[in-house]
């Protein structure tokens, strides 16, 4: 990388790390600046090819074995992604219902499926028809075919959002270095019409342009939706979208886990008491042939 691109590239981060810390924002934002400046110094150690910047490592909440998703974090990502990611990706493998009890009420979840128009059928005459959404109804594409999404991204396809997290590399961190990774793009660097520059997409080269700005949705709790609030929000939304039966299985495996341990005490303690006086009785033998001679004298007379 040239000295001049590399100095640009440092002084942008450090310069929005300093406005991040000036505003108050929180530290997400500023460990994004930091590691991208860091991650351009340390030159082709940083890249994974020559095309693509290799997403830092955030201290997300639901990756310990011992951690659950947070469903407020869940909540703010499904508004973000309702408000500002359905108008172009899919989630074509989550039902209304799988979020009752995880970030909505029945009752709130069966509003929101009700708003949402779904064509079924076909009915007694054999002919479809649209009625209002149940709880029970998958979450609708916005296009009804790939080709219609082509048409209407000039070209690109927005792919399905379900299993986005799982089927990228590092996918939480990928995915919230991506949404903030937006920047004017290097010296030297051309970025065709149409396209945006992004150092975290493979080849820098992504037909989203840039999604989230500060301000753009009204939580409902109240939280300041800054950008990289959004794209935090988001991403935990889609990690859960993913395996949205993480916290059980994690659940099944502690349950299983103590079981096993108290199946291993009690076992141990039976063991020990079983075999206790096995282990504790003294036996000895005596051999008659140990000493044949002295055996044999006191076996013989004397004349």
């Amino acid at each position: 990388m040239p000295k001049r691109e590399l100095s640009r590239f440092v002084r942008a981060a450090s310069s929005k790390a300093t406005k991040v810390a000036q505003n108050g924002s929180d530290a997400w934002t500023l460990a994004s600046g930091l590691m991208f400046g860091s991650a351009l110094v340390a030159g082709g150690v940083a890249f994974a090819s020559d095309d693509k910047l290799n997403p830092a490592s955030y201290p997300w909440d639901h990756t310990g074995a011992f951690d659950a998703f947070d469903a407020a974090a869940i909540r703010r990502g499904h508004q973000v992604y309702k408000n500002v990611c359905a108008s172009c990706h899919s989630l074509d493998k989550i039902a209304f219902r799988n979020l009752i009890g995880v970030a909505y009420t029945e009752d709130e979840v069966k509003a929101m499926a009700a708003e949402v128009d779904v064509k079924d059928g076909p009915n007694d005459e054999g002919e479809y028809f649209e009625r209002p959404g149940k709880p029970s109804d998958y979450m609708p594409s916005p296009y009804p075919n790939e080709e219609n999404a082509r048409f209407a991204n000039g070209g690109a396809y927005p792919p399905d959002l379900s299993l986005m997290v799982k089927a990228r590399p590092d996918g939480a961190n990928y995915m919230f270095s991506l949404l903030t990774g937006y920047r004017d793009p290097p010296e030297g660097v051309v970025i065709r019409e149409g396209l945006h520059y992004n150092p975290y997409f493979p080849g820098g080269a992504i037909a989203m342009a840039r999604q989230l700005n500060d301000g753009q949705v009204e939580y409902d709790d109240g939280t300041p939706a800054s950008t990289s609030q959004m794209a935090k929000d988001v991403t935990v939304f889609l990690n859960w979208a993913a395996e949205p039966e993480q916290d059980e299985r994690k659940l099944m495996g502690l349950k299983f886990m103590f079981a096993f341990a108290a199946a291993a005490v009690i076992t141990t303690f039976y063991k020990r008491f079983r075999w206790s006086t096995y282990k504790t009785q003294q036996m000895s033998f005596k051999n008659p042939l140990k000493n044949p001679l002295s055996t044999a004298a006191k076996g013989t007379p004397h004349h």
